[in-house]
């Protein structure tokens, strides 16, 4: 059984001829000029034009001006049916020759060329002026008979030969269109796929920026923070400082759990088969949720700074991506006051649901807006986009009286009152 969309030889020959036009038609003319223009000169030497009686030479000239301008039919297919109707009138007009056959029947092609190719303003002059000749050709041939006779059978055995070549190159030209048009979108859709692909991995690298950012500035600020602090407290209190030691330990290793399962995941194909068969399947623990704020502010609060969390209202089951966007804003919030807001400072986070939104605020008395920054953070701008995401709004900056603060707004769904 063939292929479905596969081309027949016609449709491969046609491909291939349209690419190479101007060479095909120049060969192609150049043949029917070496066959036609004796062929036509022949015939009027045996006597088969007897109504004219002109000279076999004037036949096989105007046979050549009528077939030579089709080597322009692909390429120029205006000029070549001006030309080849210009002849084919001044012929019957002038020269007073009604027929050269078989030339003439190459007047055919040009229409069909001009249908095909041309314009749609020119296949419709070419038609309106095909008209015109056949009434011209049965005045010429019935001027020594009937002429009504003449005209009408002229008219209608020569226009039924046009209109069906006419007819026959609209439907031509309707298939070329239609194939135009399919690969026009097959090259558009091809384009977009392509640009799809690329925002996609722009918002997949994107994503994975802030994870890594959030896992890697968090715990190495509280990594840091403990290692200022212990190496204050070795000397007066080692316990202090071993405990402190130990903190540092922890959270070094949950933010190593927290790359490798990232990582791990971005290694493995959709279906968890890890795409190295000796590589150790990746651990797929949840993400963090807005349940896990309280574990954030009590690692925190390890690390030596003064944070409490206030809750209001009743809490409620987020969805993952809300859910991780909450606590990772929040994370984001603690880890620059850890880094900007200096020494001691004293910071409040209020958690509060409401029925259509959840808030955070997260307010510190430190240094604030006045605290230096080395121009490589994307903290606050992080902090926009994962809200922008789910449609929330962030408003930080310097609150009265000094200090910081973030305020997040973040829409929930409604909730569900039936059963």
């Amino acid at each position: 059984m063939p292929r479905l969309g596969a081309m027949n030889w016609y449709d491969r020959y046609a491909r291939w001829s349209d690419s190479h036009r101007g060479a095909v038609d120049l060969l192609v003319t150049a043949a029917l000029l070496v066959v036609v223009v004796p062929a036509s000169s022949a015939l009027t030497a045996s006597g088969f034009d007897t109504v004219s009686g002109s000279s076999s030479e004037l036949h096989a000239l105007v046979a050549f001006a009528l077939i030579a301008p089709l080597a322009l039919r692909r390429t120029h297919p205006v000029l070549s049916a001006v030309l080849v109707y210009s002849v084919a009138l001044v012929h019957m007009v002038v020269l007073g020759i009604p027929m050269v056959f078989p030339a003439d029947l190459f007047v055919l092609v040009s229409l069909f060329s001009v249908t095909v190719y041309g314009p749609r303003w020119a296949h419709r002059v070419a038609i309106a002026s095909s008209a015109v000749g056949c009434f011209i050709l049965g005045a010429l041939i019935g001027q020594d008979t009937d002429m009504i006779i003449a005209i009408m059978a002229t008219t209608t055995v020569a226009g039924s030969m046009f209109l069906a070549t006419w007819a026959f190159g609209l439907v031509r030209r309707a298939r070329r269109d239609t194939i135009g048009a399919l690969r026009d979108r097959a090259l558009r859709l091809e384009i977009e796929r392509d640009q799809q692909v690329q925002l996609a991995t722009a918002a997949e690298r994107a994503r994975i920026a802030r994870e890594m950012h959030d896992i890697v500035a968090h715990s190495l600020s509280v990594m840091i923070a403990q290692a200022d602090g212990g190496r204050y407290m070795a000397a007066t209190d080692p316990d202090a400082a071993a405990r402190t030691l130990g903190t540092i330990a922890e959270t070094g290793r949950a933010a190593l759990a927290d790359m490798r399962r990232l990582l791990g995941v971005l290694r493995n194909d959709p279906t968890g088969s890890p795409t190295d068969p000796r590589a150790p399947s990746a651990d797929l623990t949840p993400q963090p949720a807005a349940s896990d704020i309280e574990t954030l502010v009590s690692q925190v609060r390890a690390s030596g700074l003064r944070v409490s969390l206030v809750r209001m209202g009743v809490a409620r089951t987020l969805p993952p991506g809300t859910g991780l966007t909450l606590y990772r804003i929040c994370q984001e919030a603690l880890t620059n006051i850890l880094k900007h807001a200096g020494p001691d400072p004293t910071v409040t986070v209020v958690l509060g649901w409401g029925a259509n939104s959840v808030q955070l605020q997260v307010d510190d008395d430190g240094r604030g807006a006045s605290a230096g920054s080395d121009g490589g953070g994307h903290g606050l701008l992080g902090m926009r986009e994962r809200a922008a995401m789910f449609g929330g709004t962030i408003v930080s900056g310097p609150r009265p009286g000094g200090g910081f603060r973030v305020m997040l707004d973040l829409p929930l769904p409604a909730q569900r009152t039936g059963p």
